[in-house]
């Protein structure tokens, strides 16, 4: 196919997207089911990972919480993984420990590499399955005195990107992907968190939106849904516009700044 023919058809598949994407918008996807199917939960004690297997214990799924040395003995293959497990330690970077900076990737992004290449054959046999990535929106945008967490959630989006990718160009469309971005949850690892334009959210919420992102193959699934258009509209402004909204959103949290515990 000669480059203008297939530009042509560029512009038609980017004219039938926004289309379907209008349409989803109007008319709710259908969800799928995911009775009965094999759930592994990885950070389920607490938080969203707790919600999280509330969620699809009402969707009648068979949970796994957690330990992959056991896993495919006792329950054989998964059909859900969700990567939730997460580490934070609100401090500017040089008070950051060592020890912290190797937990926090550790836990928010080379966990992720462990889990799925020990689960993703069974699932590419099967050309079936789902993989979820517990991010964040500071995956997206950075914070202040969140170096590492925001390291951490920015390599697990890439994470999801890449692999999603990967399983398209492998023809394993049945294996679906999704990516969880949520604003700051009530969750205690952060403490007393404040902003002035994003929402602090409960975790329930949170589960609940994921579930539904899940049942309906939802790739990105940002909470609150609008946080995607301010991504966007964010792109095209310049750097002191940039730092104008931070002012305004006036973001705080408790954090070690110069070894002492500020509200910064």
């Amino acid at each position: 196919m000669n480059l203008i023919l297939e530009l042509l058809l560029l512009v038609g598949i980017i004219i039938y997207s926004y289309l379907e994407s209008l349409v989803k918008f109007f008319i709710p996807q259908r969800r799928k089911s995911v009775a009965g199917q094999t759930v592994l939960i990885t950070g389920a004690g607490h938080g969203i990972g707790r919600l999280t297997a509330y969620e699809f214990a009402k969707q009648k799924s068979r949970l796994v919480l957690w330990d992959i040395s056991k896993v495919k003995k006792e329950v054989g293959d998964i059909e859900i993984v969700v990567n939730n497990a997460g580490a934070i330690y609100p401090a500017d970077l040089l008070s950051t420990k060592d020890e912290e900076i190797t937990k926090t990737f550790e836990v928010n992004i080379l966990g992720h590499f462990w889990i799925i290449k020990a689960l993703l054959p069974s699932m590419l046999r099967r050309n079936s399955g789902h993989i979820v990535t517990v991010a964040s929106v500071c995956g997206h945008r950075v914070i202040p005195y969140l170096i590492p967490y925001c390291s951490s959630k920015f390599a697990a989006v890439g994470f999801h990107r890449a692999l999603t990718a990967e399983l398209d160009t492998l023809g394993k469309t049945g294996i679906k992907t999704s990516c969880l971005c949520p604003v700051f949850v009530n969750t205690g690892f952060t403490k007393n968190p404040s902003t002035r334009l994003w929402p602090v959210l409960e975790p329930d919420e949170v589960a609940r939106s994921l579930i539904d992102g899940i049942l309906t193959n939802k790739k990105m699934i940002f909470v609150p849904s609008y946080i995607n258009i301010s991504l966007i509209v964010e792109m095209f402004f310049p750097e002191r516009v940039l730092k104008a909204i931070n002012r305004i959103q006036n973001i705080q949290f408790e954090a070690i700044v110069g070894h002492r515990t500020k509200r910064k």
